[in-house]
């Protein structure tokens, strides 16, 4: 079963067919809300929005443990993350949509492994490539088939939050050789992989990063509804023919 981590701009999954809502108790606490389970384009899929229903929970202060065990719990097959990112690179304007390939972790104090604690062994895991390559191909194909421009390969910064970066902050993002910056992508990237759930992301470039373009001397907050709106709608239909693709896969299966 398909799930889907819904950041900024995207608390609710619209094409969903809803059949329940299921509130999860974890060993790692109570994830950020009820788990939502239905059908898009006739295919099962679970939802879950990564800061609330109401947006209330803060990036440095989700509880990504019981959000990734929740989901591993209840048989997902694969994880797509979909959040708003800044764009650092020259060519990533807002409104783009990226799929990235590679992470820079800038967080501290997350709970980051499943591996700890009540006797647990140290257990070190394979991270070199931190996204499903075959998911991201997946996504990357959706989005061709429908004629919707999706840039595939890029480096995501992943930064504490929840406040947003000063302008030499993004320049040395951009000297450590980063593309977007967002605050949710880490630690769900690791401790998907150590659940060993296919994870890949679909980053909404909302704006430029600050020091670049529109935001050389400021953020224009009253802009990125407006973005985040008319990309995700795209983002959707990404989705929907994931759902699909994934159906004439298994028919083709079959009938082979």
């Amino acid at each position: 079963m398909l799930a889907i981590i819904g950041g900024s701009g995207l608390t609710t999954l619209s094409n969903l067919d809803v059949s329940r809502r299921e509130v999860v108790r974890t060993p790692y606490g109570e994830p950020s809300g009820a788990l939502v389970f239905g059908q898009i384009c006739g295919q099962p899929a679970m939802f879950l929005p990564r800061h609330g229903y109401g947006h209330t929970i803060p990036p440095h202060m989700v509880n990504y443990r019981a959000n990734l065990w929740a989901l591993h719990h209840h048989q997902a097959t694969g994880i797509i993350s979909v959040a708003s990112v800044g764009g650092i690179r020259a060519d990533l304007q807002p409104g783009e949509i990226v799929i990235p390939d590679q992470i820079i972790d800038y967080t501290s104090g997350r709970k980051a492994t499943f591996f700890e604690g009540n006797g647990s062994a140290v257990t070190h895991i394979d991270f070199t490539e931190p996204y499903d390559h075959d998911l991201r191909c997946r996504i990357a194909e959706a989005g061709a088939k429908l004629g919707i421009a999706m840039k595939s390969g890029g480096v995501y910064a992943a930064t504490q939050g929840p406040r947003l970066e000063t302008a030499a902050e993004i320049n040395r993002l951009e000297r450590d050789g980063c593309d977007l910056v967002g605050m949710t992508g880490m630690p769900e990237a690791v401790l998907a992989r150590e659940l060993g759930l296919p994870y890949a992301a679909i980053s909404v470039v909302a704006n430029h990063a600050a020091g670049r373009g529109s935001s050389a001397r400021g953020i224009h907050f009253e802009s990125l509804d407006k973005v985040l709106q008319g990309a995700m709608g795209r983002v959707r239909a990404v989705i929907e023919e994931l759902a699909v693709s994934a159906a004439r896969g298994r028919a083709s299966a079959i009938s082979a």
